[in-house]
């Protein structure tokens, strides 16, 4: 039987490689990290900054912010119900993710974030292997996720991925497109 710590190890992409010049080896590092510690936290307030900021069109206060992390709390991406991810960038803390079970064979994603200024350089694509290797390690068949029209990157990143759309499975107040991958 395989145990969920046996599925701790680092999961590593390279980045495309880097414009002419000195050769610079660039690549992504995402492993389980609680969602409580400085760089979580840090990334958990610039994906909530920048989804929020997305959706009001304007720049976000601290106490929105703040009010945001309260009403959608975290708690459920801890183990054994679900996992929060760290991606570091050359040893950069720039994107995060987590999981969270729905059923005995469905994940959730939730919080999938890259820092703008590493976009492109194949974060997004850790953090969903990882996400993904998470959600086997919990006992899931498929993962799904629910995300808004404007976040247009984000829709491309899963379709890219694997996942397809899929009628609504929730009713949350942002939902706008619902998109699911088997895992097995």
């Amino acid at each position: 039987m395989t145990t969920h710590s046996e599925h701790r190890t680092p999961q590593s992409t390279p980045s495309p490689a880097p414009a002419p010049g000195p050769a610079v080896a660039r690549s992504w590092s995402v492993c389980p990290e609680p969602f409580t510690t400085g760089d979580a936290t840090r990334l958990r307030r610039a994906y909530y900054a920048e989804v929020a900021g997305r959706y009001w069109k304007r720049e976000v206060t601290e106490a929105e912010i703040d009010q945001g992390l309260l009403d959608f709390p975290d708690d459920g991406l801890a183990p054994p119900t679900g996992q929060f991810v760290v991606g570091r960038l050359d040893g950069a803390a720039l994107a995060c993710g987590g999981v969270r079970l729905l059923d005995g064979v469905t994940a959730e994603l939730t919080r999938v974030y890259v820092d703008r200024r590493a976009r492109g350089t194949g974060g997004g694509a850790a953090l969903l292997g990882a996400l993904e290797a998470e959600s086997r390690a919990l006992g899931a068949e498929r993962v799904r996720l629910d995300t808004r029209s404007d976040l247009v990157e984000a829709r491309a990143l899963y379709a890219r991925h694997g996942y397809g759309e899929i009628p609504a499975y929730n009713s949350g107040p942002y939902a706008e497109h619902w998109f699911e991958k088997r895992l097995v």
